[in-house]
């Protein structure tokens, strides 16, 4: 997919990109590639298909879920940048940090944040259980992302620690939940969780593959009368 088909794609589905947005998504793919080949960020299959599988796909979740305006957003295992850094770019309002633990890919990571010239875009290597227990991070993030990280019922277990009462985990996902999600909800009485099948117009891969973004709420439970 060129740059050109990938633009247009995103305006037929509502997400804005500006010339400079995509300058910057071009920078951000041309130094994913390069480090590839040195580092392994993503697999190497999908190299070819980075705009599809990777950018566009992390920016759908621009299209299924309100982003509040200048939102507190961690993107739980970050790896190569996905889906923090193609969101940071396409809202820079944000404020953003990326959580990686393994050193190598933390300092690429913030090598490319830092190229994007975003202020409010941050790297922090740490597992995501020492944010959990610190109290800087507790329930200080309105929007938690995870994609391609772990079981839904354990990404709950360590965004519900960071996330505000009226915080929501955005978990990309592909193929049959109905166990992850039973799983969850049984684990997490209050969970309220909606599935959003991506269906993006002119990428037909989403469909094709059954890739859904999850969006999980705590509900607070009405106070009870003695």
């Amino acid at each position: 997919m060129e740059i050109a088909e990938f633009w247009t794609i995103c305006a037929a589905n509502s997400i804005v990109l500006e010339p400079e947005q995509l300058q910057a998504l071009e920078r951000y793919v041309r130094e994913l590639r390069y480090w590839n080949e040195r580092v392994n960020l993503i697999s190497r299959k999908d190299i070819e298909h980075l705009y599809e599988r990777h950018i566009l796909h992390s920016l759908a979740a621009l299209k299924y879920v309100e982003f509040p305006p200048r939102a507190r957003c961690v993107d739980i295992g970050t790896g190569a940048g996905l889906p923090g850094i193609p969101i940071a770019i396409a809202r820079p309002d944000l404020h953003m940090l990326l959580v990686e633990s393994v050193a190598k890919k933390a300092r690429l990571v913030a090598m490319f944040a830092a190229h994007t010239g975003l202020r409010h875009l941050q790297v922090k290597r740490a597992r995501i259980e020492e944010l959990s227990s610190s109290p800087q991070y507790r329930s200080a993030f309105d929007i938690a992302l995870a994609r391609a990280v772990a079981p839904l019922p354990t990404l709950l277990q360590w965004a519900e620690p960071l996330l505000k009462p009226t915080g929501k985990l955005v978990a990309y996902k592909g193929g049959d939940l109905q166990a992850e999600l039973q799983e969850a909800h049984a684990r997490f009485p209050t969970l309220r969780s909606t599935v959003h099948d991506i269906r993006l117009y002119g990428a037909p891969w989403f469909e094709e593959n059954q890739k859904r973004l999850v969006v999980c709420e705590f509900v607070p439970q009405p106070a009870t009368s003695a």
